[in-house]
């Protein structure tokens, strides 16, 4: 899903987006939002690289049942 990447819909996107809009979180998820754009660069390095999501995104699957 390269796509969802280059247009910030991607999962660490939408994280870090949260971090921003929910103010109690502020200087308590610093860590965790520094830990995203570290990801972030390794993502996109991974895609340019091999043309693919990284393994832990491409087959990542949810954990629970319906």
């Amino acid at each position: 899903m390269i796509w969802l990447f280059y247009n910030d819909l991607g999962r660490y996107h939408l994280v870090a987006d949260v971090i921003d809009r929910v103010p109690k979180l502020g200087y308590l998820a610093a860590y965790a939002k520094q830990a995203i754009r570290v990801k972030k660069i390794d993502h996109k390095m991974s895609i340019a690289k091999y043309r693919a999501d990284m393994p832990e995104i491409k087959d990542w699957k949810w954990p629970y049942e319906f």
